[in-house]
């Protein structure tokens, strides 16, 4: 357990809020009885598929540009991202007056895509198995005297990502677990630090897919573990290495990391849409799958899931669901 200061504090998650106000939403807080009497806890589902872009990340992408110097706003943002990030940094930048360009890969969801173009960033598109994203992003933010705002290991979008804990704890007050799902660790590392903060005793737990467990490695080795870019329906948490300031959070204030299967988070968009009647993306599905699978004996706990995005391809919903349906 490190106790070197970490790069973000509560403080932080808490000025985040205050410049968050009036710009993301605060999103709701669901319940059902079908997923509480499965389980035997009392789950709150933090909806941030319901968030401006569909997804959490407006919250850190907002937080990021808000706090860039009037010099570093005038000449202009680069993010890299498999979608949702994007979306945030595009609108976000739009809305602050910044242009922003955006390094997607070439097989990042068609949605997500033209929501990034829609709000008005420059897209540059990228091999994901064959080119490095960041290696792209360093080399255009050097041409062109730009502010790079990765997607998870920046200290404003962490605790921009923080908030939405915070809000879930001041909504329905000190919890015993709560679930993240987890790409980087930009929403675990905030909401770790949320949570030790406003809720002392709750034990945090970050839920990555199966098939992409580099934070999970890294937790149980005690050091960062590089992947080969994981083959999921999870894409927001097809990150091949967990980020070097979300980790050390991670380590110190969160119990473990659990994995799910492609299987798992299908099933758990089916139960999303027939039993709440909302639309959530695989990644966004993490948490609750983790609950609903009985990774975790939750019997009688008090329990926060933070339900990370809804943006998923029309096309695919059918088919996610209909693998969902198959035992």
């Amino acid at each position: 357990m490190s106790s070197t200061p970490h790069c973000i504090t509560a403080a932080d998650i808490s000025a985040a809020a205050e410049i968050l106000a009036g710009h993301a939403l605060r999103t709701p807080v669901m319940t059902s009885h079908q997923a509480d009497h499965l389980t035997g806890a009392k789950l709150f589902f933090k909806c941030e598929n319901f968030q401006r872009v569909g997804a959490f990340k407006f919250r850190g992408a907002y937080n990021a540009i808000a706090q860039l110097s009037e010099a570093q706003r005038k000449a202009g943002v680069i993010a890299f991202s498999s979608g949702n990030h994007a979306q945030a940094m595009a609108l976000a930048a739009r809305e602050l007056g910044v242009n922003v360009t955006i390094v997607m890969p070439n097989d990042a969801p068609e949605t997500k895509l033209a929501a990034t173009r829609g709000y008005g960033a420059n897209v540059v598109i990228y091999q994901r198995h064959s080119e490095n994203r960041e290696e792209i992003t360093q080399r255009l933010a050097a041409e062109q005297g730009l502010s790079i705002v990765p997607p998870y290991d920046y200290p404003q979008v962490m605790a921009g990502q923080g908030t939405a804990t915070k809000e879930l704890i001041e909504e329905v007050g000190p919890l015993d677990v709560l679930l993240v799902s987890t790409g980087g660790g930009g929403l675990l590392s905030g909401s770790a630090i949320a949570a030790h903060h406003w809720s002392p005793g709750c034990r945090v737990y970050g839920v990555e897919p199966q098939a992409g467990n580099d934070v999970q490695q890294a937790f149980r080795s005690g050091q960062p573990v590089r992947i080969p870019v994981p083959k999921t329906i999870a894409d927001g948490a097809q990150t091949q290495q967990v980020g070097t300031l979300t980790f050390p959070i991670i380590q110190q204030y969160v119990e473990d990391i659990l994995t799910v299967t492609d299987a798992q988070l299908c099933r758990q968009m089916r139960f999303f849409m027939e039993r709440m009647k909302m639309v959530v993306e695989p990644t966004g599905c993490l948490a609750a799958a983790a609950a609903m699978n009985s990774l975790l004996d939750l019997r009688g706990k008090k329990v926060g899931v933070i339900v990370s995005g809804g943006n998923v391809d029309v096309d695919k919903i059918a088919q996610y669901l209909a693998m969902g349906a198959q035992e």
